[in-house]
């Protein structure tokens, strides 16, 4: 059976230290292809190899794999530091030590409306909830009016805009509380 077919053979699991950060790399790449076609400059859409190192560097980098292929992926990490991260001053609910950060978000396109981002929300959230976390934050762009709709189905209310340096639209951020429906 080939593993795009279904995804009812789709494992999600926590990132491994065998996994290709390479692969990985290719897989934000392609799944972030059409919002880069759109002019939106998601960090995704073309970082190096490096960065997606640093980025899952904090131990909540979940994938999802099928038949050894990596198709889908969601990154979680705690609060950031403003001492080291002086960027995330702009959005104070990613300074606050009850709140989850929600990042890198990805379905390969080829299993995209097949549930599986659901999978990889849910267990998400479940990671957020089992660190004791109250909130998961994320954002994304605001023109961007089909990802605010997925995330406020699951939820996730607008808190506030933001700017980032170099990127070509304004952010909404969201925040969901955990344990509502």
């Amino acid at each position: 059976m080939d593993p795009l077919n279904t995804t009812t053979d789709i494992t999600i699991r926590p990132l491994a230290a065998g996994d290709s950060i390479e692969r990985l790399t290719a897989l934000l790449h392609k799944a972030y292809a059409a919002l880069g076609a759109q002019g939106w400059n998601f960090t995704a859409v073309d970082q190096s190899v490096e960065l997606t190192a640093k980025r899952v560097a904090g131990g909540g980098c979940l994938v999802a794999e099928a038949g050894g292929q990596l198709v889908g992926t969601v990154n979680m990490r705690g609060p950031y530091r403003p001492e080291r991260d002086a960027w995330s001053l702009a959005t104070p609910w990613y300074l606050r030590e009850d709140t989850a950060i929600l990042s890198q978000f990805a379905v390969d396109p080829d299993l995209q409306g097949r549930g599986l981002g659901e999978r990889l929300m849910d267990a998400a959230e479940a990671w957020a909830v089992e660190r004791g976390f109250a909130h998961v934050a994320l954002d994304t762009a605001k023109p961007a009016q089909h990802l605010q709709r997925r995330y406020a189905k699951r939820g996730y209310a607008q808190v506030g805009e933001v700017q980032w340096d170099g990127k070509t639209y304004a952010s909404v951020l969201m925040v969901k509380t955990l344990g509502e429906p």
